[in-house]
């Protein structure tokens, strides 16, 4: 995406933040953001892994803030041994807040016991969706699973030097064959980094693209970094039409590896720029 394009994208995303009070101040974000374009057949959520340096109460907070109703919970927000009594204490404050747990993860399995643990976590938490890392020798479990639980399961890729899924094709080749509710958890991110472009990902493998990890990164290797979604080498707008495209019925769920201790400006220009894209496209 030339420069040209990515200052309209960008004008349209500022103005919608303007419109919706949405200004970054010095204390941070002065009131909610809207929820994106209403007949797109996908949501905006956010991976809570965006706040891994805050507690449960303040994740939440600025995910309202930022006007996403769904969240998926990685496990500093909600341990995977959680009791019943701690499991609901975290629920109830989900409700409160009122947004939609949808899924957890990343769950990385690499025993028997892990993947019973994380579909009787979901089914307790009432998690749709696992976004997980099983190892190989243990797909076709995770695959009863599944069958057994109605949780779909959405392997997430890692870009390079991740052996076990670097790329969404990687993971593909492996499931293709399973049950349909298990899938992919395409990180846009890494996938750049593997030198394959996410919108060609997303295309061939529509099929099983379960959900999405969204985010920018400073270039196509593996030296590329996190970076606010607008200011990077992926081209975000081509990624939303291929979205609307293949009519992913999924989640956008943003996940901003950068600023760990002061996500929330980079995590609302990254949301602006997407809802200003999705105003046009």
């Amino acid at each position: 995406m030339d420069r040209h394009n990515r200052r309209h994208f960008i004008q349209f995303a500022g103005l919608g933040a303007a419109a919706c009070g949405g200004a970054i101040s010095g204390g941070g974000i002065a009131g909610p953001i809207l929820s994106a374009a209403a007949d797109k057949p996908f949501q905006l959520g956010m991976a809570s892994y965006t706040f891994r340096e805050f507690p449960l109460d303040q994740a939440l907070a600025m995910t309202r803030r930022l006007g996403l109703k769904r969240i998926a919970f990685k496990d500093m927000h909600l341990r995977l041994d959680s009791t019943p009594s701690q499991m609901a204490v975290v629920l109830a404050k989900v409700k409160e807040a009122g947004l939609d747990l949808y899924g957890g993860g990343v769950i990385y399995m690499r025993s028997e016991a892990d993947v019973n643990q994380a579909f009787e976590y979901a089914k307790a938490a009432g998690m749709r969706i696992i976004i997980g890392v099983p190892d190989h020798e243990l797909l076709e479990l995770a695959n009863k699973k599944v069958k057994e639980y109605d949780i779909k399961l959405a392997i997430h890729n890692h870009g390079p030097g991740d052996k076990v899924y670097p790329t969404p094709e990687s993971a593909y080749k492996r499931i293709e064959n399973f049950d349909p509710r298990i899938g992919l958890c395409m990180d846009l991110g890494h996938t750049q980094r593997s030198g394959v472009d996410p919108s060609d990902a997303a295309a061939r493998y529509a099929d099983r693209l379960l959900d999405v990890h969204v985010k920018d990164v400073s270039e196509a290797s593996a030296k590329g970094n996190t970076v606010e979604i607008g200011r990077g080498v992926i081209d975000i707008p081509r990624f939303l039409r291929t979205m609307q495209k293949i009519n992913y019925r999924g989640t956008l769920s943003l996940e901003y590896e950068k600023d760990s201790k002061d996500p929330l400006p980079g995590s609302a220009e990254s949301i602006g720029y997407l809802r200003g894209v999705l105003s046009v496209v």
